[in-house]
């Protein structure tokens, strides 16, 4: 293999190389996909990202991943489409304009271009003629077009709705911006309860599909399918109705758990239930009206929690259990939501662990119904929770509790005093905001017709340029209706971020079309997804919405694909310090420094090399320092192999060859697996042969060619920078991201030898080194020749079956 002198004259210099190679790929557009290739299609797709200023190398991670895939993709033949974009719009953007006394734009478009830059330093390859800012209004006219297509369709739709509010801010705040009660952002300032008008969509008349396709995403991991099981949380059980002393109408409770209607003791209403006012007697009206301004200023989230203290108030009115007639006292507490279920629920704390410890507090009975396989407790000193036969329940004591739960519905519905029902815990998805930087909801509100939708060809509605809540810019939002020509008022509220994600992957499939929000012919052509690869944090919402869009689309005719990723990954987090690396932790390495340092190639390795791509990695600065000496070792045994001492043993040319050939086949089996770690290792492990080779005073022939060639093509996914220039010097023909990824030879890569475990009656007795390939016969012979495995089988004993997994085991039935 020919190599030009240059090369053995001037050492490795990452910085030297990398811009020339970066600049040739731009140029040639090594990451463009071709819509019209015959090659079989690829999609390969990171998720964007929120542009908040400069990345870090925690970011890069997943950025690496993804160019490493891709290029493995496009080296194997396939035509890869590998896209990038910006999700820009949102509340963290406008708080750090507000910050720096700049326009969301202007803060937003400065850290989308300063992020190209560093993407563009690592290596990082994307087809930047599809790239999609969710801020510009050639993106989110679409997203208002599909929001009309969801209102056409009956799924969006607007009403009354409990908010948290930010007083300062005069928004409304999610559930995870309410911290100890006050907002994120002014740790003073007690965030109100309100009950705005507010938009939604019917992510419930999905709720089915999306849990029932969740067996179609068997390429997904296992946690993220249970997180989003979990997060849709359809159960079985039973509607009952419980009559209100004073009241017409009854207190209405979806249970699981009919069977252990009999252990009912209390009864506990939603601090938001309208029976609320109505069951509390004067005496307590004070007591519950305090309470219950106390637990709307909490978070759903702690209102959740199983830790802490059970609160809570009684208020004085009573419920009947409509199957014994207890009089059951019915109490106000935080841990009943009004979104769950009805609302209200019959407290047993007998098998319930939080009506048990909310019995316990307040000194409220428990009864035992359901008793254990080995018969009843008595006094209950827990909750029992588990399967059992029903006790203590009249005419169904005696019955398993799986079959209590049928008898006892079937009497519910008899007397009429109930249903069976499915429930959710999924509700409908709230995506008003009551801010600047988002999509204008694009309808209009005239007090004659009502709501009107703004025409299709009037999109898009354009944010105003002037900086300001859209409902204090009057000369915007005073319009004529589209219907009747009188003055009217557009929607103030702009979308969820979550909007703008949960369809950008359908809008790369044809970037600049500006008739459609998607060319269907090309989004069939690519979709679903082949691969997506993002962190676990968007393992419900991101997903369980984007897997809404997809469905929603494909019932209105204008995609195929009934989910859109195949196939997931979820890396994990990169920590320094014991701390997930952050800017604002101060703990960040930046990649200009890191490029300026040891170059982009040697961060990429590490990054890969670092740990398991799924697990947290903790990122040391002197660890660098192994993946920069085997680059410099693979640039000196490519191009200077003359500088390694020969004082070891006599090479053996088929020794490396084979070598090679188990390379290629670990290599390429791990890149397809995710296991970046290990591939790193092994291709230590071939320089390591390949230094062993030349250190022997082994002959530079057609195996050592193989070698060199091998471990440039193996490599350059990783580190392609310097496989580009180690190609070329070599005289590679074209790119190197070009080239074909090589193959290997089954036979070449078997070794001579292996260990062969010997088993009687499945126990190892003796481990052997025979030859690779050796036949059962042979096996059988070698095993029966082992001193300790005729031990295990009785003195001249002979097996009566032999279980053989050639090159691995032998199994001696006795």
């Amino acid at each position: 293999m020919a190599v030009r002198e240059a090369g053995k004259r001037r050492g490795y210099v990452p910085q030297e190389i990398e811009p020339r190679w970066q600049r040739v790929w731009r140029e040639r557009g090594v990451m463009e996909a071709s819509d019209v290739s015959d090659r079989p299609t690829y999609y390969n797709l990171v998720m964007f990202p929120y542009p908040s200023g400069d990345l870090h190398m925690g970011h890069m991670r997943n950025y690496v991943i993804g160019d490493l895939f891709s290029r493995f993709k496009r080296m194997r033949g396939l035509e890869v489409l590998n896209p990038f974009g910006w999700d820009a719009f949102g509340l963290p953007a406008e708080n750090a304009a507000m910050q720096a006394g700049v326009h969301p734009r202007q803060w937003t478009l400065n850290n989308v271009g300063r992020a190209r830059e560093q993407l563009a330093m690592m290596g990082v390859l994307y087809d930047w003629r599809r790239e999609v800012t969710t801020c510009n209004s050639d993106y989110y006219r679409w997203t208002q077009w599909l929001f009309l297509l969801f209102h056409e369709m009956g799924l969006a739709y607007r009403a009354m709705a409990p908010v948290n509010w930010c007083p300062v801010d005069q928004t409304v705040l999610a559930n995870e911006q309410v911290i100890n009660g006050a907002c994120w952002r002014h740790p003073d300032v007690p965030v109100e309860k309100r009950d705005l008008e507010q938009w939604f969509l019917r992510i419930t008349d999905y709720a089915d599909r999306l849990l029932d396709d969740l067996s179609l995403l068997e390429a997904w991991p296992e946690k993220v399918r249970t997180m989003q099981a979990n997060w849709i949380g359809r159960s079985r059980g039973v509607e009952v109705d419980f009559p209100v002393e004073g009241q017409p109408e009854p207190m209405s409770v979806y249970t699981t758990r009919p069977d252990t209607l009999f252990g009912v003791t209390f009864m506990v209403l939603a601090p938001e239930h309208p029976l609320v006012d109505r069951v509390t007697t004067p005496g307590h009206r004070e007591a519950v009206r305090a309470y219950v301004e106390w637990a709307r200023r909490e978070t759903e989230i702690e209102r959740m929690s199983t830790e802490g203290e059970k609160t809570g108030v009684p208020t004085g009115g009573y419920a009947i259990n409509p199957l014994n007639g207890d009089r059951l006292p019915i109490w106000v507490a935080d841990y009943v939501l009004m979104g769950y279920g009805t609302g209200a629920i019959m407290g047993v704390p007998g098998h319930d662990e939080r009506d048990f410890a909310f019995a316990r507090k307040f000194d409220l009975p428990v009864r035992e119904v359901i008793a254990p396989p080995d018969g009843p407790e008595g006094e209950l000193q827990e909750a029992y929770v588990g399967p059992g036969f029903m006790v203590n329940s009249g005419e169904f004591a005696g019955l398993d509790s799986k079959a209590g739960f049928e008898r006892v519905a079937d009497r519910v519905e008899e007397l009429g005093i109930g249903r069976r029902a499915t429930r959710y815990r999924l509700r409908d998805w709230l995506i008003s905001r009551q801010r600047y930087w988002g999509c204008p909801i694009p309808v209009i509100h005239c007090p004659d017709c009502g709501i009107v939708p703004v025409p299709r060809d009037e999109l898009p509605v354009e944010l105003p340029e002037r900086y300001e809540r859209l409902s204090e810019q009057p000369e915007w939002y005073t319009v004529s209706c589209p219907r009747c020509g009188g003055e009217a008022r557009r929607e103030t509220d702009t979308m969820d971020t979550f909007i703008d994600s949960a369809w950008y992957f359908l809008r790369y499939t044809s970037a600049q079309d500006q008739l459609e929000p998607f060319d269907s012919e090309l989004a069939n052509r690519w979709m679903p997804v082949d691969q997506y690869t993002g962190g676990v944090e968007h393992a419900i919402l991101h997903l369980l919405y984007s897997r809404f869009f997809q469905k929603v689309l494909h019932d209105a005719g204008l995609v195929e694909a009934i989910e859109p990723f195949t196939r997931l990954f979820t890396q994990g987090m990169v920590t320094r310090g014991g701390q997930v690396m952050s800017k604002s932790r101060g703990n960040g390495v930046a990649p200009d420094d890191l490029v300026a340092r040891e170059g982009a190639d040697a961060g990429r390795v590490y990054e890969l090399f670092i740990g398991p791509p799924e697990d947290d990695s903790e990122w040391t600065d002197e660890a660098i320092a192994g993946p920069v000496r085997f680059l410099q070792r693979v640039w000196r045994l490519v191009l200077d192999p003359d500088s390694f001492d020969r004082t070891r043993v006599a090479a053996d040319a088929t020794a490396l060859r084979r070598k090679v050939h188990q390379t290629v086949r670990k290599v390429t089996e791990d890149y397809e697996g995710f296991r970046f770690n290990t591939s790193v290792a092994a291709l230590m492990e071939l320089s390591n042969a390949m230094q062993d080779h030349l250190a022997g005073g082994g002959e530079r022939g057609a195996e050592w060619d193989e070698a060199v060639r091998s471990l440039i093509l193996l490599l350059h996914p990783m580190a392609p920078h310097i496989t580009e220039e180690l190609w070329e010097r070599t005289g590679g023909v074209g790119l190197c991201a070009d080239a074909s990824w090589p193959e290997y030879d089954a036979a070449a890569a078997r070794d001579e030898e292996v260990v062969l475990g010997v088993q009687v009656g499945g126990r190892v007795r003796d481990r052997l080194q025979v030859p690779a390939g050796l036949d059962e016969a042979a096996a059988t012979e070698r095993a029966l020749a082992s001193e300790p495995a005729r031990r295990a089988l009785g003195n001249g004993g002979a097996p009566s079956r032999v279980v053989y997994v050639p090159d691995k085991l032998i199994n001696l039935v006795p």
